[in-house]
């Protein structure tokens, strides 16, 4: 019954797409097989949809619901797929819907906190003011402060989970009956899908994100970040410190007399950079939407429902990728893909760097608003397939957010040059990891290693001697003439074998 289920959702979402064209489009009719054509013919006729293929694609996603508005948004991650017009288009997928009722805003409250609870805690909430695929946003004022308080709608744990598990049967059915949709790995992408959706649904999760951001931003100073109220955050519910200002998407809003657009522009570029490489964790959902400007001209970051990690390898990979580009030293880039394990031992890393040098090369003395780190990593992954690279589920996220980065600061500022703003952050990491200062943290941290080794010398020297004392005895003829040689070179091979265990971080 549950793959019938998944099955009658996935005919549903296919004839969507077929209503907007987006599958067996007119544009492809002679091509198509007889059946095909008339299948094709009879659903536009119910659709009407207009535009390009990626705007199609974004209308159809939308109309099927929460789930699919976020796979588009994932998407819109690989240009080497559908291309750079087509990502572009389902970049600007629009997730505002219909807000659900004040009474069911309150029922929910009453479930997370208890009926008292409350109306103690959520005094004069206000209605929604703003509406989304899973939740909604109201404003309530206290004396401290205002606040703005998120609801997730009512059953859609379940809906996102009915849609999710169709999504992964296509993934696995495509998968399986195609060898060359192994190398996209779509089990692996859905799956990443999967799991930060279903994350979202936890608003606990966002509230520990929002509040990591926070501490990273007071080391950093790029952005503002609102202030979780614990008291009145539950698995429902999130209540944060309300941010006075505007979206970047409201009309006209980045025309306010004396505002520094370049400096805001660098914040937006820097600050991602500087979370990400400097502490592996990023805000992964940086759209205008999610980028307010304050009365004071700073951005302000809200909904942290995705946040990315990255490890030190691919934080290590991005910065010298960039730093890579920067100093046109295209071998280096080509060994960090190898040494990542991102391109296969058996293809030649000179062969690699030529390509990178065909991406890198056209981009230098060109003016700043056409360098653009969207279009070398599409470049990039267009070569995925000539070097049989595979697709790294754990960079989707990062890959995402870079391509939103760049979209949000030339936004601010046409003229920005993301490299030239990236340079300051990528050097100060570099410095700090590859430099006299990062060889003598290194040198630290293996004699650190080491000295705990060695002070778990002795219980290892007791367990040995145990394991001696439980060996069975000898005969005392045989025993004799080998008892203290043995006894000797005992000694000499545990302190060996502590000595090298000991050393291993070296």
């Amino acid at each position: 019954m549950s793959a019938l289920g998944d099955y009658w959702r996935l005919m549903r979402a296919g004839t969507a797409l077929a209503r907007h064209d987006v599958v067996l489009p007119g544009a492809y009719q002679t091509r198509l097989p007889i059946p095909a054509r008339m299948a094709g013919s009879v659903l536009r006729l119910f659709g009407g949809a207009r535009g390009r293929p990626g705007q199609r694609l974004a209308a159809a996603l939308e109309g099927l619901g929460p789930a699919y508005i976020k796979l588009g948004q994932f998407l819109a991650t690989r240009p080497d797929v559908f291309g750079s017009e087509v990502a572009g288009d389902l970049g600007r997928l629009k997730d505002k819907l219909a807000p659900f009722s004040m009474k069911l805003a309150r029922a929910a409250l009453a479930a997370e906190f208890t009926e008292a609870e409350a109306i103690r805690l959520f005094p004069g909430l206000s209605e929604p003011v703003a509406a989304a695929s899973l939740a909604q946003v109201h404003k309530m004022s206290l004396p401290d402060g205002d606040r703005a308080v998120k609801i997730l709608r009512p059953g859609i744990e379940r809906q996102l989970s009915l849609e999710l598990s169709a999504m992964r049967r296509a993934a696995r059915t495509i998968e399986g009956i195609s060898s060359e949709s192994r190398r996209l790995r779509p089990i692996a992408f859905t799956d990443t899908i999967s799991s930060f959706m279903l994350r979202e649904l936890d608003l606990r999760l966002e509230a520990g994100g929002a509040d990591e951001m926070r501490a990273i931003n007071a080391k950093t100073g790029f952005f503002e970040i609102p202030k979780v109220d614990w008291e009145r955050t539950g698995r429902r519910v999130l209540t944060i410190s309300w941010i006075n200002g505007t979206p970047l998407t409201a009309p006209g809003v980045l025309g306010r007399p004396g505002l520094d657009r370049v400096r805001l522009a660098n914040d937006i570029t820097q600050g991602f950079l500087s979370s990400a490489i400097e502490h592996g964790v990023f805000h992964a959902d940086m759209h205008e939407g999610n980028a307010i400007l304050t009365p004071e001209g700073r951005i302000a970051l809200v909904d942290f429902g995705i946040i990315g990690r990255i490890g030190p390898m691919e934080r290590r990979f991005l910065a010298e990728i960039l730093w890579g580009f920067l100093k046109r030293d295209y071998i280096r880039i080509a060994e960090v893909h190898f040494e990542a394990g991102y391109v296969p031992p058996t293809q030649s890393v000179g062969d690699f760097a030529q390509a990178l040098r065909s991406i890198g090369e056209p981009l230098f003395g060109r003016p700043a608003e056409e360098v653009s780190m969207g279009r070398v990593l599409l470049q990039l992954f267009d070569y995925t397939h000539t070097f049989g690279m595979a697709l790294r589920p754990e960079l989707v996220l990062l890959q995402k957010t870079m391509v939103q980065v760049e979209g949000v600061a030339r936004a601010i500022d046409p003229t920005h040059n993301i490299w030239n703003a990236s340079e300051p952050v990528i050097e100060a990491w570099m410095r700090r990891n590859f430099g006299p200062e990062g060889a003598a943290r290194m040198i630290s941290e293996n004699v650190r290693a080491v000295t705990n080794r060695l002070k778990r010398l002795p219980e290892v020297m007791d367990r040995f001697e145990k394991s001696l004392e439980a060996e069975p005895a000898l005969p005392p003829a045989a025993k004799a003439p080998f008892a203290p040689w043995w006894g000797w070179f005992g000694l000499i091979g545990v302190l060996g074998v502590a000595a090298a265990w000991a050393a291993r971080s070296f």
